[in-house]
């Protein structure tokens, strides 16, 4: 049987947000949305064998990073460090940290290769409720595939946590949403390059005591499809565990591509809607610099208001415009990202020479950001 809240958001209409070009265009960087310069001192690999990107704490239901050994559990994705930093998507695999203040360290891959639904594993969210951990994943390629693909799927995977922190069997993972075509386009492509790609990945949780629980995630809209269709994506969870498509939170039709890693924190009432995106995929003739971006709301439903009237809430500094990127904000409003291509371009070299030099590969430094009604900044030391 269906449990009321579920019930309730299927008897009401998703307001979708539109994300417009016009809402763009009065966008400018300034104190408030712009992050200070990683220097090369806090651009140095947390670990000399791996690049780690996208990464999401082991939380309660609420989102708050639970404790762990003194710290806390965090997942990223990681891949052994290599000549090329863009090939680490085509070898992605989730591995854990133990985070202690502003440092992190590894301790091992995840999932056990027998187990993984997919050529690589891309990015999700993980909650601890009642000694369950329940990781949400992306499947990306199929497993055997002999060339790349770009197929993309949403699992999800549990195991117990025992009082000494330790993972027991991770389960079979469960393929628990589908795109229906309706909604949301199958990310089934067999040819592609990051950024150019369709999406159906990056879960995220999300629960509310009065409207139950949901999976946001990047999608595609299948409604209006285009080169520049991407949507963040809704899915309600039911009495029996299994989740259902609704429509799209926002939708960014003809405006941009990928509106990655989308999650939601409540702070003073409201719920605050963030996500990922770069310069690039932004449609030709839009100017908006990679960053976090946002949207306030009274109900997962909506309607929602974007903050600062064009969601920008942080962005790269201008004169580093790459150098990080996949930001995760929690419950306290700190917000965490990676170190991406930190340093300066070299333009007497070709790009891909200059990729390893540039490329931070580690967990950047954490911000923080105050938010007051459709209003966000950054918080200065």
């Amino acid at each position: 049987m269906m449990n009321a809240s579920a019930a309730t958001a299927n008897s009401k209409s998703v307001a979708t947000k539109a994300w417009t070009a016009s809402a763009l265009q009065d966008l400018q960087l300034d104190e408030t949305n712009q992050a200070p310069a990683i220097e090369a001192d806090l651009a140095q690999p947390m670990s000399p064998e791996l690049d780690v990107w996208d990464s999401w704490p082991l939380a309660d239901r609420e989102g708050n990073p639970v404790a762990w050994r003194g710290g806390e559990l965090w997942f990223a994705l990681a891949v052994p460090r290599a000549g090329d930093p863009e090939a680490r998507h085509h070898l992605a695999r989730i591995h854990h940290f133990h985070r202690l203040g502003d440092h992190f360290h590894h301790v091992a891959q995840t999932l056990p290769e027998a187990i993984s639904p997919g050529a690589r594993q891309w990015s999700g969210s993980a909650k601890l409720e009642d000694g369950v951990v329940t990781l949400y994943f992306t499947a990306a390629g199929r497993k055997g595939d002999e060339t790349l693909t770009y197929h993309q799927r949403i699992y999800s995977t549990q195991t117990t946590l025992n009082a000494e922190g330790e993972f027991g069997d991770w389960s079979n993972p469960i393929e628990i949403i589908k795109a229906d075509g309706k909604f949301y386009r199958p990310a089934d492509e067999n040819e592609g390059e990051p950024g150019r790609i369709k999406a159906f990945r990056d879960p995220s949780f999300y629960h509310d005591d009065d409207n139950g629980s949901y999976l946001l995630f990047t999608g595609s809209s299948a409604s209006n499809p285009g080169t520049h269709d991407g949507v963040i994506g809704l899915a309600a969870e039911n009495d029996g565990g299994e989740f259902h498509l609704l429509p799209p939170l926002l939708a960014a039709t003809g405006v941009n591509n990928e509106l990655e890693r989308p999650h939601v924190v409540k702070h003073s009432g409201a719920l605050y809607l963030f996500w990922s995106t770069q310069r690039g995929v932004f449609a030709p003739g839009i100017a908006a610099p990679t960053g976090l971006y946002g949207a306030v709301a009274k109900s997962i439903l909506g309607p929602w208001t974007l903050l600062n009237g064009h969601g920008l809430v942080i962005a790269n500094p201008a004169e580093r415009p790459t150098q990080a990127y996949s930001w995760w904000v929690l419950p306290d409003l700190s917000v965490t990202s990676f170190v991406d291509y930190w340093g300066p371009e070299m333009t007497d070299r070709p790009e891909i020479e200059t990729r390893r030099a540039r490329f931070g590969g580690t967990f950047a430094p954490f911000l923080q950001i105050a938010l007051e009604g459709e209003r966000s900044w950054l918080v200065h030391d």
